[in-house]
């Protein structure tokens, strides 16, 4: 039987970094429960302003947490107010006193990033929308961008509220896997439906990376 990786953690240090990084050295249990609070903060606070991707970089005296996002204004607010409560808020967080900053960056097409997609997806899903007809709608939407090359999008579940679990996907364009220099964004989400919980897989192949 084959192994399954996880495509980013296959290509780290080739191809891709750590989403939390910088000098944690004798201090990393601290350091990494510190993360993981931090994370789950964030994204139960602006779970809506769709959050794809976020990073910690850590110095001796400072700290900056990048947000990836496709609607950065519910983040910074009227003159830059959501990201002052969002740092004195963090700040709590924090073992040690020291310089936050928050840098938030925006993703203009939503539908070129797999944890966009999939959590498109899942809205969509938790409406009650059939999910054949989402995952057609997000495959094309995903086609439609000229960087992507192919893609693949998978639910599985009691699919529709049917009492069997099944799994389907779609697939499109070309979806090299096997070759470490594929460029592939790859998110996974969960739906909370009525009839219980649908796993979201997508897989975004924007080519070659030589």
């Amino acid at each position: 039987m084959s192994h399954r990786v996880h495509p980013k953690a296959f290509r780290i240090r080739e191809m891709k970094d750590w989403d939390s990084r910088g000098f944690y050295e004798k201090n990393m249990p601290k350091y990494l429960e510190e993360d993981l609070k931090i994370r789950s903060f964030l994204e139960t606070k602006i779970k809506l302003a769709g959050i794809a991707k976020l990073e910690i970089e850590r110095f001796q005296d400072k700290m900056t947490i990048i947000i990836s996002t496709s609607r950065p204004g519910l983040i910074i607010g009227r003159g830059g107010e959501g990201i002052e409560k969002l740092e004195k808020e963090l700040q709590k967080l924090l073992f040690e006193k020291k310089q936050l900053k928050i840098d938030v960056q925006t993703i203009k097409d939503p539908w070129s990033s797999a944890p966009l997609t999939a959590q498109l997806i899942a809205q969509r899903i938790e409406k009650r929308t059939p999910y054949k007809r989402a995952l057609k709608e997000a495959i094309s939407k995903i086609m439609a961008n000229k960087t992507v090359k192919g893609t693949k999008v998978q639910v599985s579940g009691r699919l529709d509220g049917v009492e069997m679990a099944r799994r389907q996907w779609l697939k499109e364009g070309c979806l090299p896997r096997q070759t470490l220099r594929s460029e592939i964004d790859y998110a996974e989400e969960r739906a909370l439906c009525a009839y219980g919980i649908i796993g979201i897989k997508v897989w975004i192949y924007k080519g070659q990376k030589l």
